[in-house]
């Protein structure tokens, strides 16, 4: 695709904190989300300042030329849940089990990328080539539809079985915002000049919060609670500057000193094979990231730096944050469709992340943004990660059963949710599409390439057929 700022361009100091400010919005949701699942007194400003600071780390790694963003990942959440029930009523030892598992984890990626130093990256190619990269590429972002319209329709209620949501006044109010947004979003990265264009997900945000507060602000004076969308209370009591509570102070505040055998092998057993299961999620990230750039990454900087850079980066964002990270498709879907790559700009939002960490009144306003809102922009994001694999399986010939059959398993697999549970570890539906994909690419031959003969048409002319 063309890019409007290729990934050593620098935008001006102005737009830079602007196109910062929009990779923040499009990640925030989901890196504040995982320590609000987790619970136990996590803190969502230590996770933002742990993201920020493990992709620091990871651009370091790569050299500063792979522009991704690093957030809480989802995936090691059962892992952390094993952390804090192996801990008992012992809190600190807990997040002790977390900086612990975040190491073992990272510790999973230095060991794959020294292989892969030594090894080279052609068995990935082989291994995954496009016709199974494609496909789960796509099964990322299909993956996080049903989240995506969850949030867009959060407000409606739900059916006792769960199947469908009932739209109730509330649930239509919350659909309006959704809408306002992913319009808003969509026009002007249509129809939007130069710099709209490249801030649409800023300006859809901006949109879609305008109308909640509309919304909310006539509820509030009507007394129509079914018109209230944003919680304007947080900010009560607020501190405008306050240190957020890093995961190391209080895993040391006897937690690293009540640590055993047992519970540090119950840690590892938590926490190592998901590493695996998310270095697949870390290819096919990175295989998307570079079919929007036009560069692969996996070659330059290669993988083995991406790897360090993702393990070595987890580590520290979780010995801040508690919460291992990962390349988020969120910000693979903002650079692809903002068509801005520019790694600055990936530097600048950890900068930002780390920066408003610390101001009360920022993380307070990006709280209250409503998850409708948060919904409508990424029906987009999540959209673009589906089509960019799709994109990757327009060069395959699916005239070809064995490529069919490949493409089928993983699309099917994934869509339909299949998850696979071993104990403490969860493969994901990713995951699972993924490892059937490789499966059936390796075990079906390639068609071998028909004879040529040669035959004679009616005007006596030579004509080459298979």
């Amino acid at each position: 695709m063309k890019l409007a700022y290729g990934v050593k361009d620098k935008p001006n100091a102005g737009k830079l904190i602007i196109f910062a400010f929009q990779q923040l919005l499009a990640i925030l949701a989901a890196t504040i989300a995982v320590p609000s699942i987790i619970g136990h007194g996590m803190s969502q400003s230590a996770a933002l300042f742990g993201a920020g600071v493990g992709t620091i780390v990871y651009l370091l790694f790569t050299k500063f030329r792979s522009p991704v963003f690093l957030g809480s990942s989802f995936a090691f959440i059962g892992s952390m849940f094993a952390a804090f029930a192996g801990a008992a009523s012992n809190a600190a030892l807990g997040y002790a089990g977390m900086i612990l598992g975040a190491a073992f984890a990272g510790l999973v990626y230095v060991v794959i990328a020294i292989i892969v130093k030594v090894a080279g990256v052609k068995w990935i190619d082989k291994l995954m080539p496009a016709v199974v990269i494609g496909p789960t590429v796509s099964i990322i972002g299909l993956s996080l539809a049903g989240n995506a319209v969850g949030d867009v329709l959060g407000l409606a209620d739900k059916a006792e079985d769960g199947s469908s949501f009932i739209m109730t006044t509330h649930g239509w109010v919350g659909f309006i915002c959704a809408m306002v947004t992913l319009f808003t979003v969509i026009l002007c990265s249509v129809y939007g000049k130069k710099m709209a264009k490249l801030i649409p997900f800023i300006i859809g945000i901006l949109a879609g919060y305008a109308v909640a507060t509309c919304f909310t602000l006539i509820g509030k004076h009507t007394g129509n609670a079914d018109l209230l969308v944003i919680n304007f209370d947080v900010f009560q009591g607020m501190k405008v500057f306050e240190v957020p509570e890093f995961t190391f102070l209080t895993a040391l505040d006897g937690g690293f000193k009540a640590l055993d055998a047992k519970f540090i092998a119950s840690i590892a057993v938590a926490y190592i094979p998901v590493a695996f299961v998310v270095f697949a999620e870390h290819i096919a990230d990175h295989k998307n990231l570079s079919s929007v750039i036009g560069s692969e990454l996996l070659e330059d900087p290669g993988l083995h730096r991406t790897l360090l850079g993702d393990g070595v980066g987890s580590m520290v964002g979780a010995a801040f944050g508690g919460c291992p990270n990962t390349t988020y498709g969120e910000s693979v879907g903002c650079v692809a469709i903002t068509g801005n790559a520019s790694v600055i700009t990936i530097f600048a939002t950890a900068i930002m992340a780390i920066a408003i960490s610390f101001f009360g009144p920022f993380v307070t306003f990006l709280s209250t943004i409503p998850a409708c809102v948060m919904g409508g922009v990424c029906i987009t994001l999540y959209g673009f990660i589906a089509v960019s694999g799709l994109k990757m399986i327009q060069k395959v010939d699916l005239d070809k059963n064995r490529n069919l059959f490949v493409v089928a398993v993983i699309l099917i697999s994934g869509i339909g949710g299949m998850t696979l549970t071993f104990g403490k570890v969860t493969l994901t539906e990713v995951a699972c599409a993924l490892i059937l994909g490789i499966i059936v690419n390796l075990i079906v031959p390639k068609d071998k390439a028909a004879p040529v003969h040669s035959v004679q048409d009616d005007d006596e002319q030579t004509v080459a057929v298979k």
